[in-house]
């Protein structure tokens, strides 16, 4: 049968017969049959449970369980599917940039075949485009590669084994081999390995907070429910999930995909993908660059091809302006310099998946977290107790029992009580955390507290062995246990409600002895209970009595009780999430609360670690958020800065992102459950957690947290904002260069000059030979102390905003004034004319290399410019980036093999310089340096002026 048909209720006959003499049906292959209706599995009695999947309380048969493994799969997610290496290396060719370059070099190889004669340099052009093309290529594709596989590293949340009957007997197997009608057995601690229908329940209690946000343990039964949505029958537990209390067996009745987990997934796998902000900015920057590139190429050989001009080398000329034009170093750049930021975030436990998405997170405006496993330590802590009319604080966080009680004798027998009224065990293990709750939450947190006044609840449990237990039920809102003492009488523990169990006690514990419970006294203990929820504390009231039998009447257990006192206890924040939310705050981040959880919860949380800091917050439940329309959420998501969603699904997560991204926000979406998941992918951002997230969760995530801490994300916002100042600084860097080496050629053309001042080969030498390694040390910039300390940059501001096209006109200007000026004095010194000069011409060749010598010395002394945008460069050191110097250092020595290396001259058609030329370059090098130093100046001082303003 299909299980997706099993969860909803209308589901074919399963393939191998009932289960009383199926074995023989499940060994025939399986074959479709005709759909019959059959009620839903939930609503089943257990024996019809076994009927309808085939199935018994033996489990199934070998032959069975090869029959619908073949037919269903294993119990497993689909992987990442990232298209074959093949595919994903051609994508790299279908950039913009790298399809004008192909073009350019297929063109250029048709000029030198039809060309007569063959010209060696046109062929030496079109294997350098080629190269360059390739080059790039092979970087982008070898970053992108290689950060997916560092995230495929990390395993499946789904648990690898779990405990099944078959053919009767007891089996550990790996969860990928459940198939649906497979027996499984569940105890405390144990992750549920598929969807199933509870047979057996024994005090269960489930944790869905990975599936449904609610963090709170839920209990199950296994006896039949009326028909409703899946996620609500008390008698099932799902993939994903984890059994806290008590144990069970559970008949499997979905698989794989067919899981509620699954149905997560598939919604996940239909979003798309959001481009980033970088993404769209270099689309766009790339269709102008590309656009202007080829306009004014094919301007110059409109103006060339009149004048007389041979054909080919009129072409050859203008596709050099092109060259010029198009920056054939950005796409490598840009890639390495993205991933020195993944590498710097992997090193603060932010494990980035996609290059882009770490400019990305530097423009990131609205932070949606999940509260459970993000804000929280997920630990639920007991941090105040109330007995006597009095308060006793407890110190520490977590499961670990290290702290105080503030006078703790008053309240030992309170929580004696408590530890024996429990059924979580505390265990210390040899992982990353020391020691876990196996069981519900809360009452770990019972005997944590217990452990820290002294007792130790397993003597305890061997003094007072229980000989009767009445579990917590939604109606009684109450657990009782009964306990055998050393003399041999009976006494009932019971905790619960502090209400319920209030109308329950007729006296008040002393220490020394019990009175009467006056009223006052029930007011006392009522404004102690609801001092404590106040604070968004969860409150337990715990009471005893004697009993006169092992296992009297639960009216007479839970009568007649003496109040030992109250426990408030709460689940609490990381210690590190209030430094990170402030720095949020300085940034200008606004964080909003996603949450399953109950409203209080979730305030109370916000509280404390300081999302929420105004009396009144907004609120709003997906039951609301249900009766809203666009209009309405919008003003909702506008009303207020501090908001919290609570109740949400998948789909209200998914609407909210989609409402604050239509308002221009870039958004980052946290979450660590599989509900999380398909906002993590519609999120500009998806930031899933690394230790304690889902496989879908991390899935869908383009950034997981290895560390689970909510500071990373802040130190990951931090560093991509600083990645993309420093592209910035490397596109400034560039982008002026092009301009030094177009305007020499823009100037030969109008002066009348044949020849290019600097040849195709040349540039592409320049723009990756000398200008790579400098813009790489650009993009290593270390991150600048004001990171956090401005607001986040629109979603609609430009890469080339006008004060970075200012920048680089100013810088490329006067690099362009330079190397044209060096140029003409030069072939003017010569008293040669225009028209006599050849290629092969000395005086040519050394212009031509001190054309590309000065651009290159310039680039050394742009570099050192470009580091900052106000601040003095000798303020922020010279030599505080050794990369930097180093790679103009090598530019520059680069640049001197190419002047003075035969082999390399014949390449280049340059000459060798003389130290007075190299002294001239240097000299217009340095008044570059000079010239940016007192533009920063006059802004500092424009700056720093009362009547002054921001430029």
């Amino acid at each position: 049968m299909n299980p997706e048909q099993a969860r909803q209720g209308t589901t074919a006959l399963h393939e191998d017969g009932p289960a009383a003499g199926g074995e023989t049906a499940a060994q025939a292959p399986p074959t479709d049959r005709p759909s019959t209706p059959v009620p839903s599995i939930p609503s089943l009695p257990i024996p019809a449970v076994f009927a309808t999947l085939g199935s018994s309380p033996r489990g199934l048969t070998p032959a069975q369980t090869t029959a619908r493994r073949d037919r269903y799969g294993p119990n497993e997610l689909p992987g990442a599917s990232h298209g074959q290496v093949w595919r994903r290396l051609l994508a790299q060719f279908t950039e913009l940039f790298a399809v004008v370059l192909l073009v350019s070099s297929a063109i250029t190889f048709l000029a030198y075949w039809l060309g007569q004669p063959r010209d060696p340099a046109t062929l030496q052009l079109a294997l350098a485009i080629l190269g360059v093309v390739l080059l790039n290529a092979g970087i982008g594709f070898a970053q992108e590669y290689s950060a997916e596989r560092t995230a495929e590293s990390l395993q499946a949340m789904v648990p690898h084994t779990c405990r099944v009957l078959r053919d009767g007997e007891r089996r550990e197997l790996s969860a990928r081999d459940l198939v649906p009608g497979d027996v499984v057995v569940l105890e405390a601690g144990d992750a549920v390995p598929a969807d199933c229908r509870l047979v057996e329940a024994q005090e269960a209690a489930v944790n869905n907070a990975a599936l449904t946000g609610e963090s709170d343990p839920v209990t199950r039964i296994a006896e039949p429910v009326p028909p409703g949505p899946p996620l609500e029958a008390r008698n099932c537990v799902f993939m994903g999930t984890d059994l806290v209390a008590g144990t069970g067996k559970a008949v499997v009745f979905a698989t794989g995909t067919a899981t509620e987990f699954g149905r997560i997934f598939r919604l996940t796998a239909a979003a798309p993908r959001q481009q980033t902000p970088l993404q769209r900015q270099v689309a766009v920057m790339a269709r102008r660059v590309a656009g202007v590139a080829l306009a004014t190429g094919a301007a110059l050989f409109e103006v060339r091809v009149p004048s007389g001009q041979p054909f080919v080398d009129t072409f050859v000329f203008s596709l050099g302006v092109m060259v010029a034009l198009v920056p054939e170093g950005l796409p490598a750049t840009l890639s390495v310099s993205l991933a020195i930021g993944v590498r710097r975030m992997a090193r603060r436990h932010a494990l980035v998946k996609q290059l882009l998405a770490v400019e990305a997170l530097g423009s990131t405006s609205v932070i949606c977290t999940d509260k459970t496993g993000t804000l929280t330590q997920a630990e639920m802590t007991v941090v105040q107790l109330w007995a006597d009319g009095v308060s006793h604080a407890v110190a520490g966080v977590g499961y670990a029992p290290v702290g105080e009680i503030t006078d703790a004798p008053p309240v030992r027998e309170l929580l004696r009580a408590a530890a024996l009224c429990s059924n979580a065990r505390l265990v210390r293990t040899a992982g990353r955390d020391a020691w876990r709750v196996l069981g519900d939450t809360t009452e770990g947190a019972l005997l944590v507290a217990a452990m820290k006044a002294g007792l130790d609840p397993a003597k305890e449990e061997m003094r007072a062995p229980r000989v009767a237990e009445y579990p917590f039920d939604s109606a009684r809102k109450l657990m009782s246990t009964v306990h055998r003492d050393s003399d041999g009488t009976y006494f009932a523990c019971t905790k619960g409600a502090p209400l319920e169990l209030l109308t329950r006690c007729d006296a008040l514990d002393h220490g020394d002895g019990k009175t009467p419970l006056t009223d006052a006294d029930r007011s006392r203990a009522i404004a102690a209970a609801d001092g404590m929820a106040g604070q968004g504390l969860r409150v337990l009231a715990v009471a005893r009595r004697q009993v006169s039998a092992p296992r009297p009447p639960i009216a007479d257990v839970e009568s007649e009780l003496t109040l030992l006192g109250l426990a408030g206890m709460y689940d609490p924040p990381r210690p590190e999430v209030r430094d990170a939310v402030d720095s949020c705050r300085r940034a200008g981040i606004r964080i909003v609360m996603v949450t399953g959880d109950h409203p209080l919860t979730a305030e109370a949380v916000a509280r404390r670690v300081g999302i929420v800091r105004e009396a009144a917050p907004a609120v709003a439940t997906g039951t609301q958020l249900d009766t809203m329309d666009d209009s309405g959420l919008d003003d909702l998501l506008t009303g207020s800065t501090e908001l919290l969603l609570c109740r949400v699904s998948p789909e209200h997560k998914m609407r909210v992102v989609t409402a604050l991204q239509r308002r221009g926000e870039v958004v980052a979406v946290t979450g660590d459950g599989a509900n999380d998941a398909p906002a993590l992918k519609h999120a500009d951002i998806g930031v899933a957690m690394g230790a304690s997230g889902t496989d879908v969760a991390r899935e869908a995530a383009v950034m997981v947290l290895l560390d689970d801490s909510f500071a990373s994300i802040t130190t990951a916002v931090g560093l991509g904002r600083s990645v993309y100042r420093n592209i910035r600084k490397f596109l400034i860097y560039l982008f002026s260069h092009n301009i030094a080496e177009l305007m020499p050629i823009l100037a030969a053309t109008f002066a009348g000059f044949p020849l290019v001042p600097i040849t195709a080969v040349q540039i592409l030498a320049i723009d990756l030979g000398s200008d790579v390694l400098p813009a790489l040390a650009l993009g290593a910039e270390p991150m600048e102390p004001d990171v956090m300390n401005s607001p986040p940059r629109p979603r609609q501001e430009r890469l080339f905003s006008a004060a970075v096209m200012g920048r680089i006109l100013f810088l490329g200007g006067i690099q362009a004034l330079g190397v044209c000026a060096v140029f003409f004095w030069h072939i003017h010194a010569s008293g040669i004319p225009y028209a006599d000069f050849t290629k092969d011409n000395p005086v040519y060749r050394e212009a031509i290399t001190m054309v590309q010598a000065g651009i290159v010395v310039s680039q050394f002394f742009n570099a050192l410019a470009v580091r900052t945008d106000r601040q003095s460069v000798f303020r922020a050191g010279l030599l505080s980036n050794p990369w930097l110097l180093a790679a103009g250092c090598f530019g520059i020595g680069l640049m001197a093999a190419i002047s003075y290396a035969p082999p390399l001259q014949a390449v280049f058609n340059t000459a060798p310089l003389t130290p007075a030329d190299w002294a001239v370059l240097v000299a217009f090098g340095a008044l570059l340096l000079a010239a940016e130093e007192l533009r920063k100046w006059t802004l500092r001082r424009r700056r720093a002026s009362p009547t002054g303003g921001t430029p």
